[in-house]
C-alpha cells in the first residue's frame, strides 16, 4: 500500500516545480519582444500599402521591397511566437509531470528529460528566429540607408 506525500514531500516538489519557472518569465520576455516587433512590422507594412496606392516608378519599387522584406520578417516573427508558446507549453507540461511524479512517487524521469530535452530545442529555434528577423531588419535598414545617400549597398 502506497503513503500518502508528506507535507516535506509536497514542498520539495514545489520547490523543484519553481526553476523551471524562471524558464517560462525568459519565454515570456522573447514572446513580448515578438509581439511588440510584429506590432512595428504590421504598422510599418499598412504604411507602405498607402504610399503604393500614390505611388511609381522607383518609389512604388522600393515600397514593393521592403514589402517583401516586412512580410519576410513577419513569417520569422510569426515562427519565433509559435516555438516561443511551444516551449513555454513543453515547460508547463514539464512541471506539471514533476509535481505528479513527486506526489504519485511515480518514475517519469525519461519523460522529464525528454520533456525538457523537447523544450530546449524549442527555445534554441525560438532564439534563432529572434536572431534571424534582427538580421533582417538591420540589413534591410542599411539597405535603406544606402540607398539614401546613394550608395550601392552590394559594392
Amino acid at each position: 500500500m502506497q503513503t500518502l506525500p508528506s507535507i516535506m514531500d509536497i514542498s520539495q516538489a514545489i520547490q523543484l516545480s519553481v526553476a523551471p519557472v524562471f524558464l517560462l518569465v525568459g519565454i515570456a520576455g522573447f514572446i513580448n519582444a515578438f509581439v511588440s516587433r510584429l506590432s512595428r512590422v504590421v504598422d510599418r507594412s499598412r504604411h507602405l500599402e498607402e504610399v503604393l496606392r500614390d505611388a511609381d516608378g522607383e518609389v512604388r519599387e522600393r515600397a514593393l521591397r521592403e514589402l517583401c522584406i516586412l512580410d519576410r520578417r513577419a513569417r520569422l516573427v510569426y515562427v519565433g511566437i509559435t516555438l516561443g508558446i511551444a516551449t513555454a507549453l513543453l515547460v508547463c507540461v514539464l512541471i506539471v509531470t514533476m509535481f505528479v511524479e513527486a506526489l504519485l512517487g511515480a518514475s517519469h524521469a525519461i519523460l522529464i528529460g525528454g520533456l525538457f530535452i523537447a523544450a530546449m530545442f524549442f527555445l534554441i529555434g525560438t532564439l534563432a528566429s529572434f536572431l534571424r528577423e534582427v538580421f533582417l531588419a538591420i540589413t534591410s535598414l542599411t539597405v535603406g540607408r544606402s540607398r539614401k545617400l546613394g550608395v550601392d549597398p552590394e559594392s
